[in-house]
């Protein structure tokens, strides 16, 4: 039942194929290997790593199938059974703020802990409430706040699993190769969103939204069974001495502190928060604009999904099969530089079918930005610090899409879609362009180019 967004590829560690938790082994994990085609010494040390990577990514997908039929199913139920935005916007804060709330503890518990063992309970856990909330209907409770409490519920292991999920792909994977496994991991999601919105339709149609949660059930055990078969264990600490222990509250401020002191990691998260509140919220509002200006016909929305959600599938296996520039950093910005003007170009559309190109391209440009700033912090954070930062992260991706929402959606009762299309749109160009010039800016590309080099001097 991983989240959708819990693909973070973090970085990979020098550690090979850890031992299980249950043999109470910690394996010293070193410090980063060399990126590129030519580094195959990070490949040895890891000789399981297309093993692994195969049975983590197909649990985690498995999983994820279930996790999303519940989702839209929920949504569909709460839809047709109340017809009230009321029940649907309680319903969005017992699915996300939880989330957002565990997500910068559960940080700190992944660099402490085992990842496997905590995605693993945090699966469990979500599966057990679903198969409580399944047998509760089936006996005639449906009780509105059965559904808050499982949503909440499901929230928090999401908030759990996300840094824990993005910090265990890179103890499997060679750093040589976190682009293009990250990259296949974006294509199954993006995949997913094409797929489990049919399936759930055709499942709630013909029987109920309980057999879902049966369904739900039965994806997240065989997630979990996967998993199990993996060997991982904990990260060993190099930022503390031998037999040295920190307190679980010096670690969240350290974490947070490492944050705000490393520049690279602190210019990123905030250009990710920009993004989705200036990009991502306000393409929350493009049915909108559909109904508004091209007619409500339902297949005109559908359309507009899938050239979204095609477009991101296709430029994940670009990605994955090309591996992306070399220069992160300019693929980073020069996609929110296209983003920013695919927003201007969508405003100013008066065509159906030009809006739909548009919609398709907006899917294909998602993957080199998410993917390539996944990879390139998990290639810049310590291991023993990746937990930490990845639950930082996933608070900013919770909080804010909703916070730009909070703003927009008002404004677009009173003002066209289109034009706040093209003022977000012209935002993201000044903000990315001033972004970059900035001290912070220029020193995140130095810091960067350091990278770079150092890993092509030793490969070299």
């Amino acid at each position: 039942m991983t989240p959708p967004h819990a693909d973070a590829d973090p970085t990979p560690t020098a550690g090979g194929v850890l031992p299980d938790a249950a043999t109470a082994v910690d394996v010293e994990v070193g410090g980063h290997q060399p990126s590129g085609p030519d580094a195959p010494a990070d490949e040895a040390e890891k000789p399981t790593w297309r093993r692994d990577a195969t049975l983590f990514l197909g649990g985690q997908t498995v999983s994820l199938f279930g996790s999303m039929l519940v989702q839209y199913a929920i949504m569909w139920h709460l839809t047709l059974e109340t017809k009230s935005g009321g029940v649907l916007a309680l319903a969005a804060v017992f699915g996300f703020l939880p989330q957002a709330i565990v997500s910068v503890f559960a940080g700190v518990w992944a660099d402490r802990l085992n990842r496997k063992v905590m995605i693993i309970a945090a699966d469990a856990s979500i599966a057990v409430t679903t198969l409580v909330l399944a047998l509760l209907m089936v006996g005639g409770s449906d009780d509105l706040w059965l559904i808050y409490a499982a949503l909440a519920i499901r929230s928090v292991g999401a908030g759990v699993q996300m840094p824990a999920v993005a910090a265990l792909l890179p103890q499997l994977v060679p750093t040589s190769k976190l682009m293009r496994v990250n990259g296949i991991n974006g294509s199954i999601q993006s995949a997913m969103v094409l797929v489990t919105p049919a399936v759930a339709a055709a499942v709630y149609a013909s029987a109920s939204i309980v057999a879902i949660f049966f369904i739900d059930v039965v994806t997240a055990a065989i997630g979990i069974a996967l998993l199990a078969l993996l060997r991982v264990g904990r990260v060993v600490r190099a930022d503390l001495a031998d037999g040295e222990k920190a307190g679980y509250f010096e670690d969240l401020v350290g974490g947070l502190r490492y944050v705000h002191r490393h520049g690279f990691v602190r210019w990123l998260l905030g250009l990710f928060a920009v993004v989705f509140v200036l990009v991502v919220a306000p393409s929350n509002l493009t049915p909108l604009m559909v109904v508004r200006t091209f007619g409500d016909e339902v297949w005109k929305l559908t359309v507009t999904e899938l050239a979204f959600s095609v477009g991101m599938t296709l430029g994940g296996v670009l990605l994955a099969t090309w591996g992306g520039l070399k220069n992160r950093m300019t693929m980073i910005v020069g996609t929110t530089l296209i983003f920013g003007a695919l927003s201007i170009g969508m405003g100013f559309s008066t065509n159906m079918w030009v809006f739909f190109a548009i919609m398709f391209g907006f899917g294909l440009a998602v993957p080199f930005f998410s993917t390539t700033s996944m990879t390139l912090l998990q290639e810049t954070v310590e291991p023993e610090r990746q937990g930490r930062v990845f639950g930082i992260m996933g608070i900013v991706m919770a909080l804010a899409m909703p916070l730009g929402m909070a703003v927009l959606g008002p404004l677009a009762d009173r003002f066209s879609v289109e034009s706040l299309l093209i003022a977000t749109g012209a935002v993201i160009l000044v903000v990315t362009v001033l972004a970059m010039l900035t001290p912070s800016g220029r020193q995140a590309a130095q810091a960067v180019r350091d990278h770079e080099e150092s890993s092509s001097s030793t490969v070299a």
